[in-house]
Formats: C-alpha cells, structure tokens, sequence
C-alpha cells in the first residue's frame, strides 16, 4: 500500500526501472501525486487566471505534459510532429471548456508513457548522444529523462503558488 506522506523517492525502487532511472521515475511520480494534489478542487473558473501577470495553473498543467511528450519523442531519437508544434503553441491557451480532471489525466497517461519507457529503455542506452530543437542542442539520453523530470517538479512549484493565490483571492 503507498503511503502518500512520503515522497516517492523514499519509497523504494520502482520495479522494472534501471537504477540510474529511479530519480527521474520518482520526480515524475511526485509530480503526477502533487498536480492532483494541489488540483483535485481547483475552481474550472479559475483555471486560466493568472495572478501578478504569472502564467495560469492550466497552462502549467498542459506544459507539463507537453514537456514531457517533446523531451521523451527526443529522447527516441524522433523529431517532433505537427500536432507535437500544435499542442505547443496552445498550451496556454484560455479554453473554459477544458475540465481540471481532464488536464490531471492527461499529465497522468503521459507519466505512464514515460515510466513504461524507462522501463523498456537499455541502460546502455543512457549515455547515447541526442539532439533538442531546430538549432539541433546537444544532449544525451539520460540529460533528455533527468530534465523531464526536474523541469516538470520545477512546474509544480509555480502551480502551486499561482494556486494558492488565485484561491486566497476567491
């Protein structure tokens, strides 16, 4: 059973995922439990507010998950698709139509992806060279996975400020 007053980084190994990978499946696991968190009764009408001019709670929501989709596509080696540069440009996008549950569960199904990934990625694998962008930034494997990780917890701090503020204000 999870306990949920830990962090997932002290909560043993996530089975099936290289030691070197741990980190970035806990960060992405903390991330995907504190969205939900800090979320789960967020007001719709306040959804793409913003607060001292800071980028929206459903902006964070949708970046996330677009984040993670562009680094793991770069991270197979593959470039990024149309609907890849389309999500892009929308993320924060004011749409009142898009529920809380629906970004949730969008973040979720992508932490899925990228654990079922790591877990079917050869760490020998880990130190190959790949590119990030159109002016083709050098990276590896692993710095595409770690960055994931750590730009999406970076998120959920931002996420929970412009949400506890957009809350105190109600």
């Amino acid at each position: 059973m999870e306990d949920d007053s830990l962090e997932f980084w002290l909560s043993g190994p996530i089975p099936n995922i290289t030691g070197t990978l741990q980190p970035a499946a806990h960060a992405l696991l903390q991330s995907e439990r504190e969205l939900r968190k800090y979320t789960d009764n967020f007001p719709k009408e306040l959804l793409w507010a913003k607060a001292s001019g800071r980028a929206s709670v459903g902006f964070h929501m949708n970046h996330m998950t677009g984040v993670l989709d562009r680094l793991l596509t770069y991270a197979k080696g593959e470039s990024l698709s149309e609907e890849q540069f389309n999500f892009l440009k929308h993320e924060g996008t004011f749409n009142l139509q898009t529920e809380v549950t629906f970004l949730q569960e969008q973040f979720s199904r992508k932490v899925e992806e990228a654990l079922e990934y790591f877990k079917n990625l050869p760490e020998e694998t880990l130190s190959e060279r790949r590119t990030v962008g159109r002016k083709k930034l050098p990276t590896t494997v692993l710095g595409l996975l770690f960055h994931a990780a750590e730009h999406c917890q970076r998120h959920i701090g931002q996420l929970l400020v412009t949400a506890s503020v957009l809350n105190d204000r109600a």
